[in-house]
This record gives C-alpha cells, sequence and structure tokens, in this order.
C-alpha cells in the first residue's frame, strides 16, 4: 500500500515538473517570437512606430537585437579567436563557480533568516527591536556595501569568495525571515494550546508544530531567495576582482559589444539560465518535503495569516 501511495507520488511529481518543464519552453518560444516580431516589425517600419515618425526604444537592427538564432549559435562557436573553448564551456564553468558561492550565501542567508524569525516569534522585544533594521537592511545598496566587505577581507587575508558569499547571504535573507515570521505563527491557537496542555517544552512545540506549519510560506521565500543570492553573486564578483565567475565573462562580453553583441546576450541568457535552474532545485526540494494540498493552496487563505506587510509594519511602528 505503501508501495504504491509512493509510486502515485513520484509519478505526479514527474509529471508536475514535466509541466514545468514544458510551460517554461513554451515561456521561452514565446519570448524569442515576441523578440523577432519586434525586429522584423522595427525593419519593415524603417525604426520608428508604425504610422508615425517617433523612433523606437531600441534599434531593430542586429548589432542592439542579433537574432536570437545567432545567440543560440554563438553558445556552440570558439570564445576567442583562434581559440578551440566554445562559449558554452567558458560560460558554463563560469556559471558553476558562480553558483557554489550563491549557493553558500543561499544557505547561510537562510539559516540566518530562520533562526532571526525564531528569536522574533519568540521574544515581543525582540520583534520591536529588530524588525524595522531588517526592513532597512533592504534599503541599503549591495554595492554600497562590496567594497567595504572586500576592503575588509583583504585586510584580514580572508578569502576573496568569502565577501561574495556574505552579498549572497545579505540579499537572500530578507524574504526568508519574513515568510518564516508568518509560517511560524501560522499553526491555529488550539495547536498550541494543545501542545502546551501537554507541557510540551518551546523546543518541541518549533520542531513539531512551528516548523512544520511553516514550510508552505518558506518554500516561496526560498525561491525568491535563491534568484537573489545568484544576483548578490554577481554584483560581488565585480569589485572582487574575481575572474572565475559570471560576472566577469559578463563584462568582458560587454566591453566588445559594438564587434559581437551575440557574446552578450549568450552570458546574459546562462547568467538567467543559472537563475532558473537554482528556482527549479528549490522547487524539486519542496516537492519532496511539503505535501502536495499544501503546495497548491495559498497558505495566507488556509490559516488567515495576515499579509507580510501587516507582519512587518506594526513592528516598524511600534519601534
Amino acid at each position: 500500500m505503501d508501495q504504491a501511495l509512493g509510486a502515485r507520488t513520484l509519478r505526479g511529481s514527474v509529471s508536475g515538473t514535466g509541466r514545468a518543464v514544458l510551460s517554461g519552453v513554451l515561456v521561452l518560444v514565446a519570448l524569442a517570437l515576441l523578440w523577432e516580431g519586434y525586429k522584423w516589425a522595427g525593419q519593415a517600419s524603417g525604426g520608428t512606430w508604425p504610422g508615425t515618425t517617433l523612433e523606437l526604444p531600441v534599434r531593430p537592427d542586429d548589432r542592439a537585437m542579433p537574432h536570437t538564432w545567432d545567440v543560440l549559435a554563438t553558445l556552440f562557436e570558439p570564445a576567442r579567436r583562434g581559440g578551440e573553448e566554445v562559449l558554452l564551456v567558458i560560460l558554463g564553468r563560469a556559471a558553476f563557480y558562480t553558483w557554489r558561492i550563491a549557493l553558500v550565501g543561499f544557505l547561510a542567508g537562510s539559516l540566518f533568516g530562520v533562526a532571526l524569525a525564531v528569536l522574533v516569534v519568540r521574544s515581543r522585544v525582540a520583534e520591536r527591536g529588530l524588525m524595522p533594521y531588517v526592513v532597512a537592511s533592504q534599503t541599503v545598496p549591495v554595492l554600497a556595501i562590496a567594497p567595504l566587505l572586500i576592503s575588509f577581507s583583504r585586510r584580514e587575508q580572508l578569502p576573496i569568495w568569502l565577501p561574495v558569499a556574505f552579498l549572497s547571504a545579505y540579499l537572500a535573507f530578507y524574504p526568508v525571515t519574513i515568510a518564516a515570521v508568518r509560517g511560524l505563527r501560522s499553526p491555529a491557537a488550539t495547536a498550541t494550546e494543545l501542545m502546551r496542555s501537554y507541557a510540551a517544552p518551546p523546543r518541541t512545540v518549533l520542531l513539531h508544530l512551528q516548523l512544520p506549519a511553516a514550510l508552505p510560506f518558506l518554500f516561496p521565500a526560498l525561491r525568491i531567495a535563491a534568484t537573489a543570492s545568484v544576483i548578490g553573486a554577481i554584483v560581488g564578483e565585480l569589485p572582487a576582482g574575481q575572474s572565475d565567475g559570471l560576472a566577469r565573462q559578463i563584462l568582458s562580453f560587454a566591453s566588445s559589444f559594438s564587434a559581437a553583441p551575440e557574446k552578450l546576450f549568450a552570458s546574459v541568457l546562462v547568467s538567467a539560465l543559472l537563475g532558473v535552474l537554482f528556482v527549479g532545485l528549490v522547487a524539486l526540494v519542496e516537492r519532496l518535503v511539503v505535501p502536495a494540498p499544501l503546495r497548491h493552496t495559498d497558505p495566507a487563505e488556509r490559516t488567515g495569516t495576515p499579509p507580510a506587510g501587516a507582519t512587518a509594519a506594526p513592528a516598524g511602528a511600534a519601534a
């Protein structure tokens, strides 16, 4: 019986993954058709809006907007004149390097976010004291923090990837914290009272009631944190001067954009695919640990939990 249930669950997960992949491919095809349609219409009208003399926001020529098939073909051509390595191999290696740093930041930021949420839920003083700074932390630009972290790391002779991972964690922890606070408060009051009537210690309530109830809230935030950690890693690699990641490749191909715009678009495409694959990995973990009925319903509607803004705003106002 259990094996049959497990087989049905596995088939459902595979079917759901297949539908998600198919939807993603259809969206990519639609975007490619939109791109080519813009080029065709723009070139037919001489670079202006049809029936007007107003210029289009982006020139439809091959210098500004290369054909999608030219961008894809560039991935399988040598990246340098006279070189042997094709561009896809170089970008794939750089993407893997960036992803490893982003993964460290993602894990560190997510763990810190959950720990901070537990503290906030347990202590009203901590909520009033910390939540305004949690919200305010996201108003500080990453580009303002990066030079300070890199300078500190060099002075202390720390690994140069460490401040880049910190920037990824900095961008990842915020959505996780907000979602975890909502999720940890989502169990019904009757369930909490039942646990207390059995004299369950706070740790037991946390592990067996609050954290399982928080999972449907957490995973949407983790998907956001995954993309944010990739962005943090790419942005952090530039001031860190790291030459092995995607940021260096993007910068290099941006400098030669006028001669070979396809390479810059290809590097941007690989960066986007890296974020999509990271989100897909998080979604796969979600399918394994969160039951399907909980994934397919809005946790806020199911529990009546107020929106995130309604959770954070009173704390800031109280402070």
